[in-house]
């Protein structure tokens, strides 16, 4: 990591070590600490802020008042337990994020943006603006210089006929374009010089007698 600091890979070799990495759980089974380089290793807060730390602190004052060893397969249960609902706030914390980003950038609708590219599918490009870390997608669709394939293994995107390459940590600049709180989706398009598009209002159609009093006019 510190040789690829300041460079223009830096982004796209955290965000793939990131995912790299084993999920953390809770479990009675001692694994140790890779990071640390720990045989024996358990986690808990001082403070307390999750209920993990509470099981940790209860044991150990336990321990200390020469109590018996706890039953493993209960605590095991409550570690899964644990671990579920930990997944469930992490969820629910990220949508949340995601609505506030939303209504937040629906106030800047048109507006550009200096970013990044955080993430690359096969429906389209996530980019994060550099300035305040909102992300939102780039759609497949609105990449129409080129058709471009989705190259997985190398985390970018291959024009066919050009050969341009969009790839993960790309610098980029883009233009705010639909903001959906219901969704909590965010679009952005590659920022080029053209105005946004905005949706057609459907042309009302006259009464008949207002349309034959026109012509009648004209004529």
């Amino acid at each position: 990591m510190d040789e690829v600091q300041g460079t223009r890979e830096e982004k796209v070799i955290q965000t793939i070590a990131l995912r790299s990495m084993m999920k953390a759980k809770y479990t009675t089974h001692n694994i140790g600490h890779f990071g640390l380089a720990f045989d024996y290793y358990t986690h808990f807060t001082s403070p307390i802020r999750r209920y993990p730390d509470t099981m940790v602190h209860r044991l150990i004052t336990r321990y200390q008042n020469g109590g018996r060893s706890a039953n493993k397969d209960h605590y095991e249960e409550l570690c899964e337990h644990c671990s579920d609902m930990e997944l469930v706030a992490q969820n629910a914390e990220r949508d949340s994020i995601k609505y506030k980003m939303v209504e937040f950038m629906g106030e800047h609708i048109g507006e550009c943006y200096d970013a990044h590219i955080s993430g690359i599918q096969s429906f389209g490009i996530y980019a994060e603006i550099d300035e305040n870390h909102c992300e939102g997608m780039i759609p497949m669709r609105d990449l129409d210089d080129d058709y471009y394939d989705f190259d997985e293994k190398n985390y970018c995107l291959v024009g066919r006929r050009r050969h341009h390459v969009y790839q993960l940590g790309d610098p980029i600049r883009i233009k705010v374009a639909k903001a959906n709180l219901e969704r909590k989706q965010l679009d952005f398009t590659l920022d080029d010089g053209r105005p946004v598009k905005t949706p057609q209002q459907p042309v009302k159609e006259q009464p008949k007698d207002k349309k034959k009093k026109e012509r009648r006019r004209r004529r």
